[in-house]
């Protein structure tokens, strides 16, 4: 068994008529078992129709392209390509995409980052 699996998920403007509900889940995709990463697409007036919290995990959203707003236990706040926002798993989140908008979200359990970068690396 290879130690590694290569894929390719397509055009990211492509994400929105490719996969259910314009996210591309990685974990799925290339059995992670460390995190969930799904990269999405949201077109402009689309407002998540719920707001919805998590048990274990912390998400961060990078935002890639486009802007829009968050809602972060009640508070609203603008979202744009470069932004990244990390959001603890009792906070209840929704989004909206004020133009058509592409973000990565990065989801693992909070507090098990143990080591990274230089820590958990060595050289071959």
């Amino acid at each position: 068994m290879a130690n590694f699996k290569n894929t390719e998920i397509g055009k990211l403007s492509e994400i929105g008529t490719k996969y259910e509900n314009g996210k591309a889940f990685l974990h799925d995709i290339l059995g992670l078992t460390s995190c969930e990463i799904s990269v999405n697409e949201m077109p402009k007036g689309v407002k998540l129709p719920f707001s919805h919290k998590h048990k274990q995990n912390e998400e961060v959203y990078i935002f890639i392209k486009g802007n829009g707003t968050m809602t972060i236990d009640g508070e609203t706040f603008d979202v744009k390509e470069g932004s990244c926002v990390k959001v603890l798993p009792e906070a209840a989140r929704t989004m909206e995409a004020k133009e058509d908008m592409q973000y990565i979200c990065v989801q693992a359990k909070a507090g098990s980052l143990e080591q990274f970068a230089m820590s958990d690396g060595e050289l071959c």
